[in-house]
This record gives structure tokens, sequence and C-alpha cells, in this order.
């Protein structure tokens, strides 16, 4: 992990500013897989190439964020830079011509659960306050938990939830997979099952 940040972040800092300009405008209008939310146009249009890298890993993760940053490299004819950034992607073992093939309900074994199912879990989980009550002061720091609870829609604050995990080491997952399973038991095992 961090070798396709890098990639992402380099396929950017070789943008012009007005190449740059261009990609944040493009990356407003792909489409996107479903289950993830646009980066918002006040936010993206203000960012750096360092900006836009945190904020693209942190909305897609990195696979995905690199396929995203690929797609929008060629929409502007900039074939040679969107090849290259897949084929560093390529050496870092997770591409994203391959994570393209997959169906896009295909789990990669790599991945903790609550990045498997992040899509699923956006959708479908209703009692985010529970979940959020349980990662308070363990996961989640007060401004982290007042931005979540702002957020007026359970998809919406699913999303910001989300939008932290970047920074997530392994026990944070564990304990947002286990605040998941107590206060939504079925939507766990539906998703362990499929």
């Amino acid at each position: 992990m961090g070798c396709i940040r890098d990639a992402i972040l380099d396929a950017l800092e070789n943008l012009t500013a007005d190449e740059l300009k261009k990609f944040k405008l493009k990356l407003l209008s792909v489409p996107l897989r479903d289950g993830y939310g646009r980066i918002p146009r006040g936010a993206l249009l203000a960012m750096d190439a360092v900006d836009l890298t945190d904020k693209l890993v942190s909305y897609y993760l990195e696979a995905y964020g690199a396929e995203l940053t690929a797609l929008v490299l060629r929409e502007m004819g900039m074939q040679q830079t969107a090849e290259q950034l897949q084929m560093t992607c390529k050496g870092s073992g997770a591409t994203p011509a391959v994570i393209k093939a997959l169906p896009q309900t295909a789990a990669m074994p790599a991945l903790h659960f609550v990045d498997q199912h992040r899509a699923a879990l956006i959708a479908r989980v209703t009692d985010v306050d529970g979940v959020l009550d349980a990662l308070y002061g363990k996961v989640l720091s007060e401004e982290q938990y007042q931005a979540v609870r702002a957020e007026t829609t359970n998809p919406a604050k699913m999303r910001k939830l989300f939008s932290f995990a970047p920074a997530w080491n392994l026990t944070c997952k564990d304990m947002l997979l286990q605040a998941l399973r107590d206060s939504q038991p079925f939507l766990v095992v539906d998703l362990e099952q499929s």
C-alpha cells in the first residue's frame, strides 16, 4: 500500500496547471461505480495535486482511485500518462485493469470486510448513530464524530465515516466491524454470505 497513492500523485504532479484544472472538472462528470459519491465541487476546485491525491484515495480507496484517475486522463486525451499510471500500479500488485475486469460485487480477499463491502455498508446501514457511539473516543475524535453526525442521511453519514478510514489501521477497522455486528447483525451476516 502507498505505491498506488504515489503513482496517482506522480501522474497528477506531471499535469500543467490548466491540465490539472481540466482533470478536476472532468472528475466531476465521469460515471462512478455504484456506492461511490462525488468529491464536492467546492472542495475539489481549490486542491493541488497532493490534496487531490489524498481526496481520491480517501473517497475511492487506492485501487479504484487509480482506475478513476486513469479514466479521467484518457478522457482528456492523455493516454500515455494513463498507461504509465496503470503500469506503475501493475508493478505494485493491485492493478486498476484487474480490478476493472472483476465483477463489481467481487471482493478482494486481501481487503478487510469493511473495505470489501464499502458500497453495501453505505447503502444499507440504518443505525449509523449506534455505530458512531461505539467508535467515539476509540476510533473517532470528537470532531470526526460531530462531522459524521452532521450529515443528514444514513448513506451520507456512512460515506463521511468512510472518508476517515484511510488513516485507520486494522484494529480500527476491526472495531468498526464489531460495532456493525452489535448494531446490525443481520446485515453483517448477509454480507459475509454474499
